[in-house]
């Protein structure tokens, strides 16, 4: 399996370009602001054909350029319906730092030509791999994590956790659309049955591992 992630934006948001290997077609997550260019740069070093774009939630930083990206390869978007709204009015789920970030600017935002809904449990076959996809909400009403089966290095499962965990934290639950209880809910009912080897891919900073952040994360220990 190749996967390719990258930091992209102001806020460093981890995009990542996932296919069964070079000159495959391809699956994009969360490409945020400035992140076209690194989704092409990796497609052109593999060889990949992107089909799909997945998006964990709806914030600004992790959908701002699920429309070009979606466009540029005629790929399908994927999101949860609770955050569909997100897509083309993201001004909604932003903090007040974010929008006065983007004061004084001119932002466009509207939904890919072809958007399909997530829900909780679903399996996704896209460009041949498998995705089992958790609803999480918590950091929003429509937060998802993705997970793929990848049996190598003794790892069972790669899962692409949006801002639902972090290495040593969680996302937080002060925006819109947030709320700390729900989030608690997601984690205990989510996270702590998965097995220590999944390693996770999160929206922020490194990549980690199950089995760590039950050992070290504060969140995870308190549950």
């Amino acid at each position: 399996m190749l996967i390719a992630g990258f930091p992209a934006g102001p806020w460093g948001t981890n995009c990542y370009v996932v296919a069964t290997g070079p000159g495959a077609e391809c699956v994009v997550v969360d490409p945020g602001k400035d992140a076209t260019a690194g989704v092409a740069e990796v497609v052109r070093e593999h060889k990949l054909k992107p089909v799909s774009v997945l998006v964990t939630h709806g914030h600004v930083d992790h959908m701002w350029c699920v429309a070009p990206v979606a466009g540029a390869y005629d790929a399908t978007a994927w999101i949860h319906p609770q955050d569909r709204h997100l897509l083309a009015d993201p001004m909604a789920g932003m903090s007040r730092e974010t929008t006065q970030m983007l004061l004084g600017g001119s932002y466009e935002w509207a939904e890919p030509d072809d958007v399909r809904e997530l829900a909780d449990l679903q399996e996704l076959e896209l460009a041949g791999l498998k995705f089992v996809v958790d609803h999480t909400p918590g950091h929003t009403e429509g937060s998802v994590t993705f997970r793929t089966p990848y049996a190598e290095a003794e790892i069972s499962e790669v899962m692409f956790s949006g801002d639902l965990l972090f290495a040593g934290s969680i996302g937080r639950t002060d925006l819109p659309g947030g709320d700390h209880a729900t989030m608690l809910r997601s984690l205990a009912s989510k996270v702590l049955p998965l097995a220590d080897d999944i390693v996770v891919l999160p929206g922020h900073g490194e990549q980690t591992s199950i089995g760590r952040e039950r050992a070290t994360n504060p969140y995870l220990q308190d549950l």
